[in-house]
């Protein structure tokens, strides 16, 4: 997906904030999102990721920096949005991607150390991504958007990863209780729970051949998304006018693989 100078651009002078772009995910969002017109913001932990992909962004001829921030530090967190502010004008768009923790566990082998992992990065990132961006999206009004980057596994919970459930599920419950809360201000909050190819899936597949079949074969359409094509294309809609009556709301972006709302 690159941007198409033969149609209006439907995020275009907007800027977007993205934790966790530098891979995965997050990568494919900031791409996306830069494709539609919108400037954008990668930030990484590490410099090491994030810059190659403002960098790709910029090749293709759309905006973006690289801001190192690492989202489980409030005072990170607040120093991204407020750069972020400074050198485009404004934020209308902050999606919390970034993760930490998700190795595989059984619950009574879980320490207090991984619970804690798995909390900050999903739940405690979700609230300080939310508070510094809100008196920008706030003044963004009917333009203003938080999208909150879930997991199937936040509907439906994980016998192999039983901590990430949990986490993943409070940050639907948040969603759903900043869109009522800014609802009245024109903001939407939503999630995304997605299933796409990343570098650490990647591995596994690596590591487990058997596994990519076993995955593919859950999904009602036979394959597992793209980063940027099947997942940040449905962000971009969030993001976009298209999507600004659609909130609280959680979109389970998995070919089928989950099927129960």
């Amino acid at each position: 997906m690159t941007g198409a100078p033969d149609r209006a651009r439907r995020l275009q002078g907007r800027t977007a904030v993205v934790t966790g772009a530098g891979q995965g995910v997050g990568r494919g969002i900031a791409l996306a999102l830069a494709a539609e017109g919108a400037n954008v913001v990668v930030a990484a932990r590490r410099a090491e990721t994030g810059e190659p992909v403002a960098e790709e962004i910029r090749a293709r001829g759309d905006e973006a920096v690289c801001i190192v921030s690492d989202c489980t530090v409030r005072a990170e967190v607040e120093a991204c949005v407020a750069a972020t502010v400074e050198r485009y004008g404004g934020l209308e768009i902050m999606v919390h991607n970034a993760f930490k923790g998700g190795r595989a566990h059984r619950v009574e082998d879980l320490d207090l150390d991984l619970w804690a992992e798995n909390s900050r990065s999903a739940v405690w990132a979700s609230l300080y991504t939310a508070q510094a961006a809100y008196p920008h999206l706030a003044a963004a009004g009917t333009d203003g958007r938080l999208v909150l980057v879930t997991s199937p596994a936040g509907v439906e919970g994980s016998g192999g990863i039983p901590a990430y459930g949990p986490v993943k599920a409070a940050q639907r419950a948040l969603a759903k209780s900043l869109a009522r809360e800014w609802g009245p201000l024109g903001v939407t909050v939503n999630c995304i729970a997605p299933v796409a190819e990343t570098p650490a899936l990647a591995y596994a597949f690596a590591e487990r051949p058997e596994l990519k079949d076993r995955v593919e074969a859950r999904t009602a359409l036979r394959r597992i998304g793209d980063a940027e094509a099947d997942i940040g294309g449905v962000v971009a809609f969030l993001a976009g006018r298209a999507g600004g009556y659609v909130t609280g709301q959680t979109i389970v972006c998995d070919g089928g693989s989950f099927l129960g709302l």
